[in-house]
């Protein structure tokens, strides 16, 4: 489990490809491996990883993950090129204080930068969705005005959904701009999204509440559903 709220930028030195995903190696990255053991979970650009390797002392401190095949497919990691920066997350401790929400660090999908503007010393920036297949649905019921949304990992606040033409949008205050990539990447450029897993499970409840047959939401829902009916004279 994460928070959101990014600890550190790591730099990308190392990057091997293969049949079976790619292999990353993250440097500058001592802030973050002063507790770290092999299999600790890292979420790099909002993808949580495994350490496979690590150095406290060399390169800055580095570490080395693997990236499988699906998580090259649902993520913007496999265009990362060496000398890019990446947002850094440990896994949350028990005992810090929680200030984003809660992020699984399991990316739903990439987005894309289509817009990009100055507003004071902050920055809006306007991303746009996928078109939506049976195989990954559109993401847009969890995406509501002043809902989260993690984005490269790092928890926002949305300003504003446009529904159909698939847009969303953000704001980033001066402070923030400075502690994370997502400032710096282009218009055209891809983002890692991950949807507030609260609304996932909302959904999922209530679809199994009102499909199976009975208890107490569905009784309320019906009980809702012919007041409204009554007043406009639809049934007696």
């Amino acid at each position: 489990m994460f928070t959101g709220l990014i600890e550190h930028l790591g730099t990308v030195v190392d990057i091997v490809h293969d049949a079976g995903g790619c292999t990353l190696i993250i440097a500058d990255s001592a802030p973050i491996l002063d507790d770290c053991h092999v299999g600790d979970s890292i979420a790099v650009n909002g993808a949580c990883l495994t350490v496979t390797e690590f150095d406290k002392e060399e390169k800055g401190g580095w570490f080395k993950v693997w990236l499988a095949n699906e998580t090259l497919d649902r993520t913007d990691l496999g265009e990362r090129k060496v000398g890019d920066q990446v947002n850094l997350e440990r896994a949350m401790g028990a005992h810090v204080r929680f200030g984003g929400h809660f992020v699984q660090a399991h990316v739903d999908t990439t987005a894309t930068v289509v817009d990009k503007k100055p507003d004071g010393d902050s920055l809006r920036i306007l991303f746009q969705l996928p078109e939506p297949t049976p195989e990954r649905p559109s993401l847009l019921p969890y995406l509501i005005p002043k809902g989260y949304v993690a984005i490269d990992g790092t928890s926002l606040t949305i300003t504003s959904v446009d529904d159909a033409n698939r847009t969303f949008g953000v704001m980033l205050i001066k402070h923030t701009q400075e502690k994370i990539t997502l400032p710096k990447k282009p218009i055209g450029s891809k983002v890692n999204i991950e949807v507030d897993m609260v609304g996932k499970f909302v959904e999922k409840s209530v679809q199994a509440a009102l499909g199976g047959g009975g208890g107490p939401l569905r009784a309320l829902v019906e009980k809702v559903v012919e007041d409204v009916l009554v007043k406009k004279g639809v049934i007696h």
